[in-house]
């Protein structure tokens, strides 16, 4: 574990000094059945999260995924309820095709769980992959300290919305099954990336 944590911190160091100040965010766009969605992404204070996504995005893995699970406040029996909608690849939301990445805790970040954000979904810490999801409503409960995950170590808060909340909300509004499965699920037609891949991101 400790290998690890050096490895990341390493990695992390790298890419921050990759990034040039002032330099555009990446955006990308998700085309769905549901509408358009676009992304912002704070590379500077998420490098690891975001290089991560637009790995998954540039090899064209979000295309035929879907928008699976809705998780609505007022219907959700945790103690800690949360708004959110979570997408995944045409593999699921354990997809296995690329290592999975540590936590950037919200502590770390400065980051916050508001209305719009994109977060990565994961089980335990330093486990998160392709599967991510868009908050619909202010949730802190999903920062670090937060109590929706036993481990209180929260999720990695990585963009946010600039189009397309209304959109999110409507999916997290589509019919789902009472294991919060959205029936259907909602297609990801395409993920693109606006502009070019920054190059701290690139292989």
């Amino acid at each position: 574990m400790r290998t690890m944590m050096v490895m990341a911190a390493a990695l992390s160091l790298t890419v921050c000094a990759g990034v040039a100040e002032g330099a555009e965010a990446p955006r990308v766009v998700l085309d769905t059945d549901a509408g358009r969605m676009v992304l912002v992404l704070d590379l500077e204070q998420a490098p690891l999260s975001v290089c991560n996504f637009l790995g998954y995005v540039t090899d064209g893995d979000y295309a035929g995924g879907s928008f699976f699970r809705t998780v609505v406040r007022e219907t959700n029996a945790n103690p800690n309820p949360i708004d959110v909608i979570q997408a995944a690849t045409p593999r699921g939301s354990d997809d296995g095709r690329r290592p999975p990445i540590p936590l950037e805790r919200t502590r770390d970040t400065g980051l916050s769980h508001v209305a719009g954000t994109v977060s990565m979904a994961r089980a335990g810490p330093d486990t998160a992959t392709s599967s991510f999801f868009i908050v619909t409503r202010d949730t802190p409960s999903l920062d670090f300290g937060g109590g929706r995950n036993p481990d209180g170590q929260g999720f990695a808060a990585f963009g946010r919305l600039v189009e397309g909340l209304d959109v999110a909300r409507r999916i997290q509004r589509s019919p789902a099954d009472d294991k919060e499965q959205l029936t259907p699920p909602v297609v990801i037609r395409a993920a693109t990336v606006i502009g070019a891949v920054p190059a701290t991101c690139r292989p």
